[in-house]
């Protein structure tokens, strides 16, 4: 049995400027099925990490001969290249079983058998345990009928089986499977945050989140729940990445890292294996967490931790009330505050476009954004996700004005606000970036920063005309 899993030939969120990250995914599903199906042959393609083009993908497969395709999505805005590699491994061989996973193929499992043929079958929700049961049973007895978590098409009839029960202690997976890109794990770097020349690494520290934002598409994946690793068992897989593979720079995608307890004793574990003085490591975190375990942030700095995404998202109380986030603008003012008094990097998330948004609201934000003084900051637009509250509500009310799936990236306005047009709301984006990094005063100040990471981070930006990429969306 082959089994072949692609990372897409896809463009790079041009926001973040010039990096190419780890298909932590797919790496992930492949040592699972690595360690839990026996006589499995599997091989892992990242077409961006390999310069392969789609008429290079094409050979390999041809070459490779697989049995199962399974395609890596990660966001709805990569919907269409999924589609185009299943479609592709099809033309190759018309019998091969072709899968696709994820978010969005998990929010709209009928929607998607029905209109792309090229899909065979969706695994819906967690994916490691489901795609091992069909691999097992792609040439057995079993029907497929009997495979909890997946939605498949059998003559021309879609059927959606029972939801599959979440892996109970996700300390039991495997490490994520490095090895299969092995070859080439040399290519990924995140420019802005680290540099090319620092290799960089994804490590998961759980899953889901216990908070409920209406925009947000992971707590829906994750059932609502959240189930964490242990401290020692992070802090190995980063001793792992850091030994075998030369990472230096980790990007722990926890939705929601949790600043507390379990954060110092995973600072403890990684100070204790010698780790910290020469690793970086990055999160996200929330505003109040911050605030309520300011005491832990020395330790987590010592330990490496130098770079935190801080889910802001709005300057209007009424607005993070109608998110269902929980904090208050005051709170983002002090977590900034905590965080550049321990020096730890601070980058800011905003969201504008929310159905109440006006000219006039958004230009307080603008105003807000700069007198925060965040280091860094990434504005977005809210973006109706298949899968959310947000997306449900926007449906039935007739808000969504573009159903190009490659749109929904964040910075492309989907849906108006009561007083702004589509186009209104992406000049406003626009707007917002220009108040922040085209402020002569900040570039300056960026560019000549102290902190190093301040000055990298300043300098790519101007760099990359991320402006004059934003400007040309209208």
């Amino acid at each position: 049995m082959k089994v072949l899993f692609i990372e897409p030939p896809k463009d790079i969120w041009f926001v973040m400027g010039e990096y190419l990250p780890p298909p932590y995914g797919i790496i992930q599903l492949a040592a699972y099925l690595e360690r839990e199906v026996k006589n499995v042959e599997i091989k892992v393609l990242d077409c961006n990490a390999q310069q392969l083009d789609w008429k290079d993908l094409e050979k390999q497969i041809g070459y490779f001969n697989p049995d199962v395709v399974a395609c890596s999505a990660l966001a709805t805005c990569n919907t269409y290249v999924v589609l185009r590699t299943l479609e592709t491994a099809k033309r190759v061989n018309s019998n091969v079983l072709t899968v696709a996973g994820g978010q969005h193929f998990t929010a709209t499992a009928q929607e998607s058998l029905k209109a792309y043929p090229e899909i065979d079958v969706i695994v819906r929700g967690e994916g490691e345990v489901t795609l091992a049961d069909l691999v097992n049973q792609v040439d057995g007895e079993s029907p497929f009928s009997k495979i909890k978590g997946i939605s498949v098409r059998h003559n021309g009839v879609i059927f959606h089986n029972p939801p599959r029960p979440l892996i109970k202690d996700i300390n039991d997976l495997p490490y994520p499977g490095y090895h299969f890109v092995k070859d080439f794990v040399h290519k990924y770097h995140f420019s802005a945050m680290s540099g090319r020349k620092m290799p960089y690494a994804l490590i998961e520290g759980s899953r889901g989140c216990s908070h409920r934002c209406t925009f947000c598409s992971q707590w829906c994946f994750w059932q609502g729940v959240w189930r964490k690793k242990s401290p020692k068992r992070i802090a190995d897989e980063i001793e792992y990445c850091f030994e075998n593979y030369g990472s230096r720079f980790i990007w722990l995608t926890d939705d929601n890292f949790g600043v507390g307890k379990r954060a110092n004793e995973l600072a403890n574990e990684i100070i204790q294996k010698g780790l910290s003085e020469d690793l970086m490591w990055f999160t996200q975190v929330r505003c109040d967490d911050i605030i309520k375990h300011k005491d832990t942030l020395p330790k987590l700095r010592k330990s490496g931790l130098r770079w935190v995404l801080l889910g802001v998202e709005s300057s209007q109380q009424s607005t993070l009330e109608t998110f269902r986030k929980n904090i208050t603008p005051e709170d983002a003012k002090k977590a900034v505050k905590i965080l550049k008094k321990n020096d730890i990097f601070v980058q800011a998330m905003f969201i504008i476009g929310e159905r109440k948004d006006t000219a006039e609201s958004i230009a307080e934000s603008r105003k807000f954004i700069n007198e925060l003084d965040s280091d860094f900051v990434i504005f977005a637009i809210l973006t109706p996700f298949p899968g959310t509250e947000l997306f449900e509500e926007a449906k039935k009310n007739g808000w969504i004005e573009d159903s190009n799936w490659a749109n929904y990236d964040m910075v492309h306005a989907i849906m108006p606000t009561e007083t702004l047009s589509r186009r209104e709301v992406q000049e406003e984006l626009y707007k917002c970036y220009r108040s922040f990094y085209g402020s002569w005063k900040r570039r300056l100040q960026g560019s000549f920063s102290r902190n190093e990471l301040k000055r990298r981070v300043y300098w790519h930006m101007l760099s990359r005309g991320i402006l004059k990429q934003l400007r040309g969306l209208f």
